[in-house]
This record gives C-alpha cells, structure tokens and sequence, in this order.
C-alpha cells in the first residue's frame, strides 16, 4: 500500500476492527492496526474511532510532535478529492485572551499564601506573645 493510494470514505468504513483498523486524520488514511497494541491510550481509544474520520478527537487530545512524527509510517493514503474534508488549521495561540487570566491566577497563586501568612502571624504575635 502507497501513502498516494486515494480511498472513498465507504472503503474506509469497511476497516473497522482489531483485524484491520484504518482512522481518517486531516484527510489522510491511516492503517493503525499495528499500533492497537502500544497506543499509549489503549486500543479501546483507536478502535472507537476505526473506519472513522477522527480528526477533531484526534486534534482535541493535543497529540505531541514525536506522536505526528510517529504516524507518517502508518499512513496508507488519503482521501479521494471528492470526499475531503476542510482540514482546520492547527492554531495555538498562547497570547489570545488567556494571558490576562493567567497574569491573575499567578498573582493570586502567591499573593493569597503571603496576606495569609501575615494575618497568622500578626495574630499569634497579638495572642501569643502579649501573655
């Protein structure tokens, strides 16, 4: 099998379990049975999604480069022009919106551990310390 061979997604569903498992991921075919065994998620994970397009679960998990890297020897072809998909563009975008949150759950990570600190022991000095 060539990584250039063009499937349907109907020959795709046809490879649906442990014997033959194929998921679809950005429009590219990908023949996972060898893998059932070592993904690290377990089996269960992969076959859920065989004869699949498991794109968006695929993205949602946030799979690390060495797992992408991992995946070019699986891969048996793609889908034919016809039947393809938008792929979603993978964006990660560390500054959107979050920092803000972020800057403030830091503040509050050591802000709220020091001002307690302080009353405890303002408050042990006041009781303890006045007998």
């Amino acid at each position: 099998m060539s990584g250039n061979t063009k499937y349907s997604f109907s020959e795709v569903k046809k490879h649906n379990d442990n014997k033959s498992a194929w998921v679809v991921i950005n429009n590219n075919v990908y023949d996972v049975t060898p893998f059932l065994n070592e993904h690290p998620g377990g089996e269960e994970v992969l076959l859920e999604q065989a004869g699949r397009d498991a794109s968006d679960p695929f993205e949602d998990v946030g799979h690390s480069s060495d797992a992408r890297e991992l995946m070019v020897k699986y891969k048996v072809g793609e889908i034919i022009d016809s039947e393809r998909k938008p792929v979603k563009e993978k964006h990660s975008d560390w500054s959107s919106g979050s920092e803000n949150a972020n800057s403030e759950n830091t503040l509050k990570s050591w802000i709220i551990p020091i001002a307690l600190g302080i009353v405890a022991t303002i408050i042990y000095r006041f009781y303890f310390l006045s007998y």
